[in-house]
């Protein structure tokens, strides 16, 4: 219900708009690589103006996606440090042949289990 309501609310919409600006702007315009020889065909490619503002949306959204992944890492490398940490403690209680856990304190040292009354 919630995805048909996206994509009736923004999806649509923003397609639309698309659409639109791309019947608006289909005249083609001259994208040149040499800013101080802008006459230099060698270096000039000519496109419609929606397909450069699209490749361009397309390179922001690319650089952005990139950019926040990168900025990211240490959160990740963080998780798969303290997922390694918990399987192995997982690992460590499974492994005990009384049953019972083998505590450490924070600095990795054992701790002598409780016994039970």
């Amino acid at each position: 219900m919630l995805n048909r309501v996206v994509l009736i609310v923004i999806v649509v919409p923003i397609a639309v708009i698309l659409i639109a600006l791309a019947v608006a702007n289909r005249q083609m315009t001259a994208f040149t690589l040499d800013p101080f020889n802008p006459g230099n065909m060698a270096l000039t490619i000519q496109l419609p103006l929606f397909v450069m503002l699209f490749l361009a949306l397309i390179a922001g959204m690319v650089i952005g996606g990139l950019a926040t992944w990168m900025r990211q890492g240490r959160y990740r490398k963080e998780a798969r440090v303290q997922r390694r940490e918990v399987k192995n403690l997982l690992n460590q209680q499974r492994v005990t042949p009384t049953g019972e856990a083998q505590r450490t304190t924070a600095s990795g040292t054992a701790v002598a289990p409780v016994p039970r009354a």
